[in-house]
C-alpha cells in the first residue's frame, strides 16, 4: 500500500515538473518568435530591433496580463490604419494610401492587415522613419505617436536595457536589501504619514542597520537620484514593465551609479540610512530603513501600489 501511494505521488510530481517545463518551453518559444520579428523588421528598416521590442513591451505591460497573450501587442486604430472613408476596410495598400491610411504591407503578401504582425511592425518602422533614423529622431517619432513624455521615456529606457543585455526575456528579480544582513519588514503600505501634511505611506519600510547594501530588484534604468526632502537621498529606477521603483532614505550611493545607468537585479545602488524629512543632509529623524515604493504606468496615469506581496516573493527567490 505504501509503495503504491509512493508511486502515485511520484507520478503526480512528475506531471507537475513536466507542466512547468512545458510552460517554460512555451515562454521561450514566444520570445524567440518575437525576437525573430524584431530582427526582420530591423533588416528591412535599419532601425535597431530593440526599439520595436521596447514599444511592444510597453504596450504589453499597459494592461493586466492574460493567458492568451498575443505575439505582438502593438495595435493601431482602424481609422488610422485603413484611412478615413475606407469603410469596407480594404487591405490593398494602394487603396489605404488613397484614403490617407497608415497601413503598409510588411510581409509581401500584397495586403496591409492590422492582424499581421509583420505588417504592424513595418508600419511602425515607417512611421518612425518619417522623422529620421537617429536616436533623437526616433524619440521625436515616438512623441508624435504617443504625445506623452513619460511614455517616450519608458520606451527609450526599455530599449536601452534590451540593447545592453541583447535579450528580451529578462525575468530575474532580487530583494532590495542584502539578505545576508539583519533586516525586518511588514506591510506598511497605506499607513498614515504626517510630515509635510497628512498623506498615506506609498511603500514598504525595510528596517536594517546603517550601511546595509541596497540592491536593484529588477532590470531598468536609473531615472533620478539625489536629495528629496521627504525621501532624503533617493534613487528612482524605471523598469521594463512600466513600473517605477523608488528607494528612499539612503545613507549614500554606489559611486558607479548615476542617472542613465542600466541596472540589473542584484546591482548595489547604495546603503541603508535615515536621511530625509528636511533640507539636504538631514538625517536621524527616524530609525535607519529603506523605503521601497512601486508605481505603475498604464499609458494615461501613474499610481502607487502595494509592493509587499512582490517583496515577499523576491525574498524567497533570493533565499533559494
Amino acid at each position: 500500500m505504501f509503495s503504491k501511494r509512493l508511486t502515485i505521488y511520484s507520478f503526480i510530481f512528475f506531471l507537475f515538473c513536466l507542466s512547468g517545463s512545458v510552460i517554460q518551453a512555451e515562454e521561450a518559444s514566444i520570445h524567440t518568435e518575437r525576437m525573430a520579428l524584431y530582427r526582420k523588421t530591423e533588416a528591412i528598416s535599419h532601425i535597431p530591433w530593440y526599439y520595436f521590442a521596447a514599444v511592444d513591451n510597453y504596450e504589453r505591460n499597459k494592461e493586466t496580463a492574460t493567458e492568451d497573450e498575443p505575439l505582438i501587442s502593438i495595435t493601431f486604430d482602424e481609422e488610422s490604419w485603413y484611412g478615413i472613408g475606407n469603410y469596407p476596410k480594404n487591405s490593398n495598400p494602394d487603396i489605404i494610401k488613397l484614403f490617407n491610411g497608415i497601413g503598409l504591407d510588411g510581409n509581401g503578401d500584397g495586403l496591409a492587415s492590422p492582424e499581421q504582425e509583420e505588417d504592424v511592425l513595418y508600419t511602425l518602422a515607417m512611421l518612425l522613419l518619417q522623422e529620421g533614423p537617429t536616436r533623437d529622431d526616433i524619440k521625436i517619432g515616438l512623441w508624435k505617436l504617443y504625445e506623452r513624455d513619460l511614455t517616450v521615456k519608458s520606451i527609450m529606457n526599455t530599449a536601452k536595457v534590451f540593447q545592453t543585455f541583447n535579450e528580451i526575456n529578462l525575468t530575474d528579480r532580487d530583494f532590495p536589501v542584502d539578505i545576508n544582513y539583519n533586516y525586518s519588514y511588514r506591510n506598511t503600505w497605506g499607513d498614515r504619514r504626517g510630515y509635510g501634511g497628512l498623506r498615506i505611506h506609498e511603500g514598504t519600510d525595510i528596517f536594517a542597520d546603517y550601511g546595509t547594501p541596497i540592491k536593484s530588484t529588477t532590470y531598468g534604468v536609473v531615472e533620478i537620484m539625489g536629495w528629496n526632502r521627504f525621501g532624503g537621498w533617493r534613487i528612482g529606477i524605471r523598469d521594463i514593465y512600466n513600473i517605477y521603483h523608488y528607494y528612499a532614505h539612503l545613507s549614500g550611493f554606489n559611486d558607479a551609479i548615476e542617472i542613465g545607468t542600466v541596472v540589473q537585479p542584484g546591482d548595489v545602488l547604495g546603503s541603508v540610512g535615515s536621511s530625509g524629512y528636511g533640507p539636504p543632509g538631514t538625517s536621524g529623524k527616524f530609525p535607519p530603513h529603506l523605503h521601497y515604493g512601486m508605481y505603475k504606468d498604464d499609458g494615461y496615469k501613474e499610481w502607487s501600489f502595494d509592493p509587499y506581496p512582490y517583496l515577499r516573493r523576491w525574498e524567497q527567490m533570493a533565499k533559494n
